[in-house]
């Protein structure tokens, strides 16, 4: 049987570490080429030593118009379109309310809204017949997370643009869906912790249902689904990876 993504053409922004780099692994194993990008070249050259000619590296901020224009020019170069887009690239800080200032609301939203938003954009006119388009959103989203306001209301925002983005592009048979993760145990969440991350982390698997994190391979194989055949039905939806955290 042949892999679910073979001879198709994907991009992964923010693909260098973490859930990211979980969905390179698992699209290339189903076939496809993969576009990553990312902010440091030392993480795009190592992934491009990892998987060789299966991907093509692109060092892009996602906030940077200039950036995406950049990566878009080259993702037409290669003339395969895009069969499959995963908008993973996003940052967070836990931060009390009294202690926000502008230039972090700024830097929040530049990334995870501008930036996503600037990446669909960039991607339309590239995007093939029946292609497919996964954002990470975040179960911060609901608000209930302390100190951790900006996040959250970002990722909230994306839930609703990409319900009206499912809309705006159903008329072209383009799927856009969110992949909600919960807790999951990555480099990025580790970085989150202010001084002792191993109690973060065991804070945080402690509000599963599960009773652990959830791994990175556990969110590519939903993000998987979400591009291939297998979800043809679905577009605006959000599909929760969480571990149960929601109904704990």
């Amino acid at each position: 049987m042949d892999a679910v993504l073979t001879g198709k053409t994907a991009l992964v922004t923010g693909g260098t570490s973490g859930i990211g780099k979980a969905v390179v692994r698992r699209f290339v194993d189903e076939g496809a080429h993969v576009v990553v990008t990312g902010r440091r070249q030392p993480q795009l050259d190592a992934v491009r030593a990892e998987f060789g000619d299966a991907v093509t590296a692109v060092r892009a901020d996602a906030s940077d118009p200039a950036d995406v224009q950049a990566l878009f020019a080259a993702v037409a170069a290669r003339g395969t379109g895009l069969d499959a887009v995963h908008v993973n690239a996003g940052l967070g800080e836990f931060k009390p309310l009294a202690e926000v200032t502008a230039e972090d609301i700024d830097i929040a939203f530049a990334t995870n809204v501008r930036g996503t938003t600037l990446t669909i954009q960039g991607a339309l006119p590239l995007l093939n017949e029946g292609a497919a388009i996964v954002v990470t959103g975040s179960t911060a989203a609901s608000g209930t997370e302390r100190d951790f306001g900006l996040y959250g209301g970002s990722k909230a925002a994306l839930a609703a643009l990409t319900r009206t983005w499912a809309a705006d592009l159903a008329p072209r048979g383009i799927r856009i869906n969110t992949i909600v993760p919960g807790p999951t145990e990555t480099p990025g969440l580790r970085g989150l912790a202010q001084s002792d991350a191993d109690a973060l982390l065991a804070q945080m698997a402690a509000g599963v249902a599960l009773g652990r994190l959830l791994q990175p391979e556990e969110i590519a194989a939903a993000v998987l689904f979400l591009v291939s055949d297998q979800s043809s039905g679905m577009t605006g939806s959000e599909v929760l990876v969480d571990g149960g955290a929601s109904i704990v």
